[in-house]
């Protein structure tokens, strides 16, 4: 794959996945037409043993996905992970929403994950996610919606009536930052204003033709984003401005080097949820659904400790490239910049799980495939951050790396990264794949 075909797919991917059920779906897709074959955790399974090279797949809640192809005995052979997480910082609808202040209708949101707030404000705002409805046969069924087109805004007070806003602005997360929807009408009756009424709308419009249609909105797990598309700026074409770059391009990019792998290596990409918020869930890092593929993968308890003893993982998210406006905010001598390759992150008190062994694998692998490495250390004075990388590594007891892409503004609602950074990563993480 060349380096203009990767990067256009990865605006493509991170386009159409403004919510982790999304990228997941998106996914999917794409693994079913590379001749993945989708596996259920109610169901048995028989994959142990490598037949044709079959590959596999397997999500859970929708929003976690691990990928795997099977090429050597796993117990004595092992197997290379890479593993990224499909959420990012955003702002999620309440469960009852509904605000009608001063003739305008907002909703209330809550804060996922550690958001960079300012940048929310007076962007253009769609809403994305998934939505639990009653059939007409009282089933119940879930479908993911997307309005795609700005339906909100979140309005910034004008400086006049707050002189000191670019000195001294502070944003309250219950007062500040409820989007506007719309002028409400003159004498709106409760309908016109009832939340799961549109959402009730919005499912049927979108199950048009199929056979049983929504009578009840149950609940919903839904998100605002921004819908400015992602795109390649700078004078010479260096960056990728985007949403979600946090993490979804480390999933893109472990996607495409898993597609790509032609060698004898087992190899697994794994993509869990909820890692913005401390990955505690069934669907999250710290939930047991890689241990349980890998178990039912090995057969039992021995035969999976002797595999993990033969095998890696790689922990692919963003990491802080240097800041020319905050140079002192980084340590001397790691100084990531962009486009000068991948970056290993190290912290002494285990928030990464790079160790020296992993680490010059890391480093023999990119020099293998011609890729520039950089280091990152957090400044002493300073809370460093973590991945699902330790988490992993002390679950499983596997040796593990944590590596990511340099990026600008993380956390922010538009993200920066390097075009060339990007393909790098690929290349490194399909030389260990092969």
């Amino acid at each position: 794959m060349q380096n203009e075909d990767f990067v256009n797919g990865l605006l493509n991917f991170i386009q159409s996945s403004p919510t982790p059920f999304h990228a997941v779906q998106n996914m999917v897709e794409i693994l079913e037409n590379a001749g993945f074959k989708r596996l259920s955790e109610k169901e048995p399974w028989s994959v142990n043993k490598p037949q044709n090279d079959e590959c596999y797949f397997v999500t859970r809640n929708d929003s976690s996905i691990i990928a795997f192809r099977l090429r050597q005995p796993l117990i004595e052979h092992g197997i290379h992970m890479v593993g990224a997480h499909t959420d990012s910082p955003c702002l999620k609808v309440k469960p009852a929403p509904e605000m009608s202040n001063k003739g305008y209708l907002q909703l209330g949101v809550e804060v996922y994950g550690g958001a960079l707030l300012n940048p929310w404000f007076d962007r253009d705002l769609s809403l994305a996610g998934r939505v639990s409805y009653l059939d007409e046969n009282r089933q119940i069924a879930h479908c993911l919606i997307d309005w795609q087109k700005a339906i909100a805004t979140i309005p910034s007070l004008a400086i006049h009536l707050d002189r000191e806003a670019n000195d001294n602005r502070k944003i309250n997360k219950q007062t500040d930052i409820s989007p506007v929807l719309m002028r409400l009408p003159e004498n709106s009756d409760a309908d016109a204003t009832c939340f799961k009424t549109v959402l009730l709308e919005m499912v049927n419009a979108q199950l048009a033709g199929e056979a049983n249609r929504a009578v009840k909105v149950l609940d919903y797990e839904l998100s605002f984003y921004d819908v400015q598309p992602p795109a390649v700026i700078g004078q010479n074409d260096d960056f990728i401005a985007a949403a979600r770059l946090d993490n979804l391009l480390s999933c893109y990019t472990g996607l495409m080097a898993l597609l790509d792998n032609s060698g004898k290596q087992n190899a697994l990409l794994v993509c869990s949820d909820h890692e913005e918020v401390g990955s505690v869930s069934a669907a999250g890092a710290q939930g047991n659904f890689l241990k349980s593929v890998l178990r039912r993968l090995c057969g039992n308890e021995e035969e999976m400790s002797r595999a993990m003893a033969s095998s890696m993982m790689i922990s692919a998210d963003n990491a802080h490239a240097i800041h020319p406006n905050y140079a002192d905010r980084h340590e001397p001598n790691h100084e990531p910049l962009i486009n000068a390759g991948p970056v290993i992150k190290v912290n002494a008190n285990q928030r990464y799980a790079s160790s020296s062994e992993s680490s010059a694998m890391f480093k023999h692998w990119c020099e293998c495939a011609a890729v520039p490495v950089q280091s990152f250390v957090v400044r002493s004075d300073m809370a460093c951050g973590s991945t699902i990388g330790p988490i992993t590594a002390s679950e499983l007891g596997v040796s593990t790396v944590d590596v990511g892409v340099p990026t600008f503004a993380m956390h922010s609602i538009r993200e920066l990264a390097g075009r060339l950074d990007a393909f790098y990563l690929y290349s490194v993480l399909k030389h260990y794949y092969n």
